[in-house]
């Protein structure tokens, strides 16, 4: 079961829920959902949000009611929930390596529109072989390396690898895909688009994504559809960046003051299996009621908060709410997500692809 209605009479308001649990503003969210989609819509782009972020069919199914052509995943286990629950057209923005990775996508395939990445020879044939074996067409986009430097290809490059792609059976050359799409790689996908029309090779998308990248959109006109995840819940980090505020984050996690022996030295009982090691600042995230407070230490079940610079100290029993670095690793480590509206819980997620990393 992906959503629940709560039904139990113990568990009806989040003052119900034991701590540390991660509860998400339904309004909020639901408002991210048609800002953002909204924001595409205004620029031309197709919308294609990224689950990885929330990994919940039923807000997935919500995305799309929006306007959303699709979803994006990252994995092919993850990919494969999302098939099963109907999802007909699934972007993995990923190279996909590995005989038995490459089969299980390419039964996907049979099931739906399946579209990958790819920025080498050995990946693209890979994938092929997976396609031709399994008796399906395969859509590859060749990924531009960014200004980010992770995974994608040069110019010169990502045309050796298209012709590469349009020459194999199995495999349908689909466009080229950049992260982040930030508007500094402009003269690079601008080279890379002029080299594909030299050699009549077609274009039919130009898949950016980030959630920062959307501020910029418009400055990368080229640009077909738009990636995004973050924006569902949003956390933290984008708000220190600017690229939301504070009331645009859905998701915070409930921790309890467990112990509150020196101002410098309170402990919550959400630690590293709760609020993940990523850092801002050099802290763990932000405690909504204590703007001033230094969530600044992780065990695993330990969160270690000074609050000397706050007005006013936690005792042990209080709950506060923490506001994370970064929303997507939360979700990841809860088998359940609570949707509120008010203090009241309306829906109950399953985290229907948690911990499927391959």
């Amino acid at each position: 079961m992906q959503t629940s209605p709560i039904q139990s009479p113990t568990i009806q308001t989040i003052d119900d829920l034991e701590t540390p649990c991660v509860v998400i503003d339904m309004d909020i969210m639901e408002r991210n959902i048609a800002t953002m989609q909204a924001k595409c819509d205004a620029l031309g782009l197709q919308f294609r949000p990224h689950i990885k972020t929330h990994k919940t069919p039923d807000i997935a199914r919500r995305q799309i009611e929006a306007g959303a052509v699709g979803i994006a995943c990252q994995k092919v286990s993850e990919a494969a929930v999302f098939v099963d629950a109907g999802f007909d057209d699934i972007q993995l923005p990923y190279n996909i390596v590995g005989e038995k990775k490459t089969a299980r996508l390419a039964q996907l395939a049979k099931r739906a529109k399946i579209t990958v990445t790819a920025d080498s020879a050995p990946v693209i044939e890979g994938l092929a072989t997976a396609a031709q074996n399994a008796g399906v067409t395969i859509n590859v986009m060749v990924e531009l390396v960014s200004l980010k430097r992770r995974t994608g290809t040069t110019p010169e490059m990502a045309l050796a690898l298209a012709k590469h792609i349009v020459d194999l059976e199995g495999l349908h050359f689909a466009g080229i895909m950049i992260y982040p799409s930030d508007a500094a790689i402009r003269p690079r996908l601008l080279a890379t688009l002029e080299l594909l029309a030299e050699n009549d090779i077609p274009v039919e998308t130009v898949s950016g994504g980030g959630s920062g990248a959307i501020l910029e959109a418009a400055q990368l006109p080229e640009l077909t559809e738009m990636r995004i995840g973050t924006y569902v819940f949003w956390d933290w980090s984008s708000a220190d960046k600017g690229w939301a505020r504070f009331e645009d984050c859905a998701m915070t996690v409930r921790a309890m003051v467990v112990s509150a022996q020196e101002p410098d030295r309170i402990i919550l009982d959400s630690g590293s299996k709760t609020l993940t090691p990523e850092v801002r600042d050099g802290l763990y995230g932000y405690i909504v009621e204590y703007p001033e407070a230094r969530i600044y230490q992780l065990n695993e079940e330990h969160a270690y908060v000074d609050f000397t610079a706050c007005e006013s100290t936690p005792q042990v029993g209080d709950i506060v709410r923490i506001i994370p670095v970064h929303t997507c690793v939360v979700t990841n480590m809860f088998n359940q997500i609570y949707g509120v509206r008010g203090d009241k819980i309306d829906t109950v997620w399953d985290v229907a692809a948690r911990g499927l990393v391959w």
